[in-house]
């Protein structure tokens, strides 16, 4: 399926940038700008992305959580965004409203021409099923399933799906197609993960604590195979963590803190995995 983001902006000087699906598109140089309530944004070309004043309140009997409190951001593109909090600061939330697996209290979400606030089953699965991959904490693999075949149950669906060997070669295991997840280790089963999510050519590639389980080495290998998939796909990525050494890989940083976003911060050069320290 061809994209066209309907907000285009002719006048912003181009840059080609790759998308998912391979095309060239254009996008311009990073902004800054904060106010008292502020629009997280980014590069200064249209987003894919706009969230404004997205609040999510959970009933628990007679108390009220508020998960989200006024929300307002921007993503762009091909943008690597590192989403930075404590439990319970509402950065799982937010990426769920983002994926459209749940839709917020009030306030507006939209990708393109998809409104995601609105609680509507069929459209909701339709942009989970084009435009989304989703990489969990836990790999959620089936046993009974090679490799190959966890991946391939997702270009079942896709509209202009990857081979599962060519996915599976995209995260460095192309010499593990035939093994199941009981005879991979731990970063291997979230590299099928990976594996799975980025066959089907996703738009958003979204990222909840993908590393969490993980230690500091297997970890580094997961997070080269979501770069190289944000790089080489040009798929926008947002990655949720509490591990703020991971900030470094990210075009831009969002720090939450009690249900809103506390904080923004731009990286003026995105590190290499190998780089980091944990």
């Amino acid at each position: 399926m061809r994209i066209t983001d309907p907000h285009a902006n002719a006048s912003t000087p181009p840059r080609a940038v790759p998308d998912a699906r391979g095309r060239a598109l254009s996008s311009g140089g990073l902004v800054e700008s904060m106010s008292a309530a502020p629009v997280i944004s980014a590069p200064a070309a249209e987003p894919i992305f706009r969230a404004r004043g997205l609040t999510k309140t959970y009933h628990m009997g007679e108390v009220d959580v508020h998960a989200l409190r006024d929300v307002s951001l921007d993503l762009h593109r091909g943008e690597f965004v590192v989403i930075l909090g404590p439990s319970g600061s509402g950065k799982s939330t937010l990426l769920n409203i983002l994926g459209g697996l749940d839709v917020p209290t009030s306030g507006s979400v939209t990708f393109l021409d998809h409104d995601l606030s609105r609680n509507d089953p069929h459209e909701l699965t339709r942009f989970r099923r084009e435009h989304v991959g989703f990489v969990f904490q836990f790999y959620n693999l089936i046993p009974s399933l090679t490799a190959r075949e966890n991946v391939a149950l997702v270009t079942d669906i896709a509209e202009h799906p990857m081979p599962a060997e060519e996915a599976l070669a995209l995260v460095g295991l192309a010499e593990r197609l035939d093994s199941f997840p009981s005879q991979l280790s731990g970063g291997e089963q979230q590299r099928v993960a990976i594996a799975r999510a980025v066959a089907k050519r996703p738009d958003v590639l979204l990222c909840d604590e993908p590393t969490g389980a993980l230690d500091v080495e297997t970890g580094i290998l997961v997070l080269e195979a979501i770069e190289h998939v944000n790089r080489g796909l040009g798929a926008t990525t947002v990655v949720i963590t509490h591990n703020a050494a991971i900030a470094g890989l990210a075009d831009r940083v969002l720090r939450m803190r009690s249900g809103t976003i506390a904080a923004e911060q731009r990286n003026a050069r995105r590190l290499d995995p190998r780089e980091m320290s944990w």
